[in-house]
């Protein structure tokens, strides 16, 4: 297995088109700190299970503490995705696979996004949009992947001919 060619991009999000997305790239897009209040603020509104809200079980708990619900790792990926990865396009995506929360987030991980493209096309029918497909990997300080998701993006293409 090779390492990840990693890339920085020279356009901001507001100027950046299909060409500027490298197939086999990989694109570090921030990163955020978790914190036990958040986690718990969070889940309190939309994930309220005891292990995300509950100090006394969740301590008691197979994750010794309160551990962040997959959907707010995934909400706050979302803002790093808008901020440093996706273009300023105005086009929305039309999904995103295989969801997966691969190891628990404590409060005071911080978590770095790493966006790899996968496959890049034109699209059959649009010749203004290309489709891009995009590993996106959550890791901890320790290395350790903890969220991966498989979005499809459309971007719109610099000169389009058609």
């Amino acid at each position: 297995m090779t390492a990840p060619m990693f890339l920085t991009f020279t356009t901001p999000p507001t100027d950046r088109y299909f060409e500027d997305y490298t197939i086999g790239a990989t694109y570090i897009c921030g990163a955020f700190t978790m914190t036990e209040d958040e986690i718990i603020q969070f889940a309190t509104l939309y994930d309220p299970q005891m292990m995300h809200i509950d100090r006394d079980l969740a301590a008691r708990g197979p994750f010794g503490e309160i551990i962040a619900s997959g959907w707010h790792t995934i909400a706050k990926t979302m803002r790093l995705v808008v901020e440093n990865f996706l273009p300023h396009n105005g086009l929305a995506a039309p999904g995103v696979d295989e969801v997966r929360w691969l190891r628990p987030v404590r409060p005071g991980d911080t978590l770095t996004l790493h966006a790899t493209i996968q496959d890049a096309r034109l699209s059959r029918t649009k010749p203004d949009r290309g489709l891009l497909h995009i590993l996106l990997e959550l890791l901890n300080q320790h290395g350790e992947v903890v969220l991966s998701l498989k979005p499809m993006n459309l971007a719109r293409v610099r000169n389009p001919t058609g």
